[in-house]
């Protein structure tokens, strides 16, 4: 018998087939919950009422209206205060953009430490773009998920010091040991600020700092950012954001901040004393130096040996000779992606409802000061030196204490080029300027010390 086969048949025998079933199934009483979700899913929303919805998840929207935020609990330690507010205003945010446009613009068209301020500057605008989920609103915010994995519990700035070292030659300073003496002056900044803070916090009725803050805010006068972000997540984790921000964006403004400073207090003649050249130093005295720094600061200071411990570390690997790869790596690739990582995390605390506060504008103040006191002192201690040596120094290379390394030593050989073209203060400045590395590892061990946070 010959059967025969269409695909028409065959789709109609198949609907014939399920039929019943189908039927059986409406006739079985069905849950009320089950009804009303039918009914739902069987009313679409109006093209009226889409477009409404579609008109206020634009960013237009967001900048005209503002942006509802869920604001978190306040901490235990400070229950008066909360890091953020209910909705965040679309001029603030409007307004923190074009500071975020501004650093990339330093960055790109000035050069002031492009690695730095372009992912600052580039977090920040990403930060304030409202609904974008990139801080807060998310599941999984990106910008806050890099702060709270690598700033927050300071393996950034750990990391940073291992890449700082593998890059740094301390020859200078070996060679030179008096300089070290410039690179601890130029930390007066760092005390000198913690009284600020601790002033503005009894005189100023809006802001409020703890001695702890104090300290945290102290050390951007060291005017280093790993450090900086270190001793704030031990001492102040809530005002970590805006120290980090205030720290890296005075390291990048030094050829701004630094240049009328030493000016003022240094004479056209003083400007163009030459110094002669550094001696030799041997690689046996390169090697040792890690190690005997490493000793010094376990003996003597245990609560700075996580910075000064990765800083050598680095250094070691650089002046060994025999782990090459070791050392290529963390001057190069490491330290390269974990700059892009920190940036982005420091520009994601440029929100506009954290940052356009009296307390984070109070430490951005305090941070000019602190930076200003840091080189004037540099360059106040090297005049000081210079009337009780016999063999002068440039009184320059004492603004190449704070240690935003090697802006600051290559500022230093700018302005002593402009007064004498033949004068290269390059080599001389590394000397106070690696050594003011170390005096701000060193005063925020200190600091740990004093108040409690190691």
């Amino acid at each position: 018998m010959k059967v025969i086969r269409h695909p028409f048949l065959s789709l109609l025998a198949a609907f014939l087939f399920c039929c019943p079933s189908i039927l059986l199934a409406e006739d079985q009483p069905q849950p009320s919950s089950a009804i009303e979700s039918t009914k739902t899913q069987e009313q679409p929303a109006s093209i009226k009422e889409s477009l409404v919805k579609l008109w206020k998840s634009t960013g237009i929207y967001g900048f005209l209206n503002g942006e509802a935020i869920k604001s978190p609990e306040p901490k235990e330690k400070k229950p008066e205060k909360k890091e953020t507010k209910d909705k965040r205003s679309g001029s603030g945010m409007l307004i923190m953009i074009g500071i975020g446009l501004l650093l990339i613009y330093l960055g790109i068209s000035k050069g002031f430490e492009p690695l730095l301020l372009i992912p600052i500057g580039f977090g920040c605008v990403l930060a304030n773009v409202p609904f974008a989920g990139v801080v807060h609103g998310a599941d999984y915010p990106f910008l806050a998920l890099i702060f709270d994995v690598g700033i927050q519990t300071g393996i950034f700035p750990l990391l940073i010091f291992l890449g700082v070292g593998a890059m740094t030659d301390f020859g200078p300073l070996i060679a030179n040991p008096k300089t070290a003496l410039l690179g601890a002056a130029a930390q007066f900044g760092i005390f000198a600020t913690v009284l600020g803070a601790i002033w503005l916090s009894q005189n100023v009725e809006s802001i409020n700092y703890s001695i702890q803050d104090a300290g945290a805010i102290g050390i951007i006068g060291g005017a280093d950012g790993p450090t900086a972000i270190f001793l704030a997540g031990k001492l102040s984790p809530d005002l970590l954001g805006a120290i980090a921000v205030a720290a890296y964006s005075y390291m990048a403004l030094v050829p701004i901040i630094q240049p009328p400073i030493m000016k003022a207090l240094t004479t056209e003649e003083e400007r163009k004393i030459g110094m002669k050249q550094l001696r030799h130093v041997t690689k046996a005295e390169k090697i040792v130096f890690p190690v005997m720094v490493l000793v010094l600061c376990g003996l003597l200071l245990p609560s700075a040996t996580p910075l000064v411990g990765m800083l050598m570390l680095g250094n070691l690997f650089r002046e060994c000779g025999v782990v090459e790869r070791l050392s290529k790596t963390a001057a190069n690739e490491l330290i390269n992606i974990v700059t892009i990582l920190l940036g982005l995390g420091v520009g994601s605390k440029l929100a506009a409802e954290k940052f356009l506060q009296p307390e984070t504008l109070g430490i951005i103040a305090l941070g000019l000061v602190a930076f200003a006191i840091g080189t004037a002192s540099g360059l106040i201690l090297a005049k000081i030196m210079n009337i009780f040596s016999k063999e002068k120094i440039n009184p320059l290379i004492g603004s190449a204490g704070v240690s935003a390394v090697p802006m600051a030593a290559r500022v230093t050989n700018k302005v002593g080029m402009d007064a004498n073209p033949q004068n290269f203060l390059l080599m001389h400045a590394m000397g106070p300027n690696v050594a003011g590395v170390l005096g701000s590892a060193v005063a925020a061990g200190v600091l740990l010390s004093l108040l409690g946070g190691g």
